[in-house]
């Protein structure tokens, strides 16, 4: 191996370890350390070391390790990061994912669907998939708070299901923070929906 092979290898792992076990990425990440080619080669040489996991083509993650069950598989929204690359685009989770996040939903989604305001992508991992689903902008003005969450997760459960214990189990899910959020951002929802989150933020009266 040259040494310029040497330094790129070394960055490459030095940043991989500077962010730490969890961390999913791609190639792109790593493109101010050297060319497309150099840093492929840098990730294949990692992954057959046994440091890095290549989860697809194209896409790798620096395993947490469990003392009980090895390498643990990574988060599905650790996935969609990766997978939304470096173009500053968006990502709000949506659908099953949204409700099971919110604790609303005990279904894990063998498919999780973000949005997003990037193209459109798809991965399958085993019997797993994660999608990125390219939406407008309307649906994504409450992206990265827990007001988007709680829109998409009250969407997919339709007006029809939701209840006084949708209500209850939010109330106790979400801080005092996040209730002012929902109130902050009511103007986002369809009206249904904003009635659903304006009842979460009240105060919950004395029995």
């Amino acid at each position: 191996m040259g040494k310029h092979a040497k330094s790129v290898d070394s960055q490459v792992i030095g940043r991989i370890t500077a962010n730490g076990p969890g961390w999913v990425f791609t190639p792109a990440d790593f493109l101010d350390l050297g060319s497309r080619v150099a840093i492929g080669l840098a990730l294949m040489r990692h992954a057959r070391a046994g440091t890095i996991r290549q989860l697809a083509r194209g896409l790798y993650d620096y395993p947490i390790q469990s003392p009980r069950f090895g390498a643990v598989p990574p988060s599905d929204e650790a996935i969609a990061n990766a997978l939304k690359g470096r173009d500053d685009a968006r990502i709000q989770a949506s659908g099953a994912y949204a409700a099971n996040v919110l604790g609303l939903s005990t279904q894990v989604p063998v498919r999780s669907v973000f949005l997003t305001d990037g193209r459109t992508r798809r991965i399958k991992l085993g019997k797993r998939a994660i999608v990125l689903k390219n939406t407008s902008l309307r649906q994504m003005a409450t992206a990265g708070r827990i007001s988007g969450t709680v829109i998409q997760a009250l969407r997919w459960i339709g007006q029809r299901h939701i209840d006084d214990r949708t209500v209850a189990s939010l109330r106790r899910k979400l801080a005092d923070s996040d209730k002012q959020q929902l109130l902050k951002d009511l103007r986002y929802a369809p009206a249904w929906i904003a009635e659903v989150m304006r009842k979460v933020a009240q105060p919950e009266k004395p029995a």
